[in-house]
């Protein structure tokens, strides 16, 4: 099983920070929001991660790289603690550009030699789960029920217009994916039933997109309606996962994002809960 994560986009919704600083590099106090799904990978058994660019991404590829000159300060000091936390993984990491902004099924397509003929999955970093079970491991363990591809999924309750929405049936105790439908209109929705942003698909995938991109004129190319084909082939899955998910591409998000994480660690959790609740008090 192989990671892709796709990074390429332009990041408007935090300009003008994002006019320097790829938005997936934004951290979560210390940890960058891209560490979590690497982080995520690593603990589904994925050692093999290729990142889709763009040309202002830069310093992702210096994030991941090989810190000699800290290393070499921190070893003289003895300092085991900083040593830790720019360790380099022990992980297969690459990258690729997507040369021009063409959307997401063409960022998928870029991945193809990457990938060959193995199963993957496909991240979008905004969507972050903090769960027990990693994520992309609860996809892998359906696929390995099914030999399907899988689409993370949550139910939500209110308007899920802005979202894709899944059509499905239930078959034993698996979620069959009839249809996704990108922004329904109101009263339309299928279900209440969204994608996020976690998919593992099989190589199929990249034919159904190959054909659809000979056909596709101008504007950003998605893979929505190659995952409709693999619906009418009965080949697709839902996955209803279990954690909390966190859009940290949203700015609200990003900050419940922050409050979240800080609370989840020992070295923080006193200090961010003394200060939310004299935030609180004097509201």
């Amino acid at each position: 099983m192989k990671g892709i994560i796709i990074a390429a986009g332009y990041g408007t919704r935090f300009l003008p920070a994002t006019k320097t600083i790829p938005k997936e590099m934004f951290p979560l106090i210390d940890t960058p929001a891209i560490d979590f799904i690497i982080d995520e990978f690593e603990k589904s058994g994925i050692k093999d991660i290729l990142i889709v660019t763009s040309r202002r991404k830069k310093s992702l590829e210096d994030y991941f790289d090989k810190e000699i000159e800290l290393e070499t300060v921190f070893n003289a000091e003895e300092n085991i603690s900083k040593l830790e936390s720019i360790k380099t993984r022990d992980l297969n990491i690459f990258f690729t550009r997507q040369m021009e902004m063409k959307g997401t099924g063409h960022a998928i397509m870029t991945a193809k030699a990457f990938v060959a003929e193995e199963p993957f999955i496909i991240a979008y970093p905004d969507d972050l789960v903090f769960s027990d079970i990693p994520l992309s491991k609860q996809l892998i363990d359906i696929y390995n029920k099914t030999g399907g591809s899988v689409l993370a999924v949550e139910e939500v309750s209110g308007d899920v217009s802005r979202y894709g929405v899944i059509k499905y049936s239930k078959q034993n105790d698996l979620l069959k994916v009839e249809q996704i439908i990108e922004k329904p209109a109101k009263g339309t929705e299928p279900s209440q039933m969204i994608s996020v942003g976690r998919y593992l698909f099989t190589p199929e995938l990249f034919k159904l997109l190959e054909k659809d991109y000979a056909n596709h004129s101008k504007g950003e190319f998605y893979h929505i309606n190659a995952i409709n084909s693999m619906a009418t082939k009965e080949h697709l899955f839902a996955c209803q996962y279990t954690g909390k998910r966190i859009d940290v591409g949203d700015k609200l998000g990003y900050f419940e994002g922050i409050i979240r994480y800080a609370l989840m660690r020992d070295d923080l959790k006193s200090g961010a809960e003394e200060i939310l609740k004299n935030i609180y008090k004097n509201l």
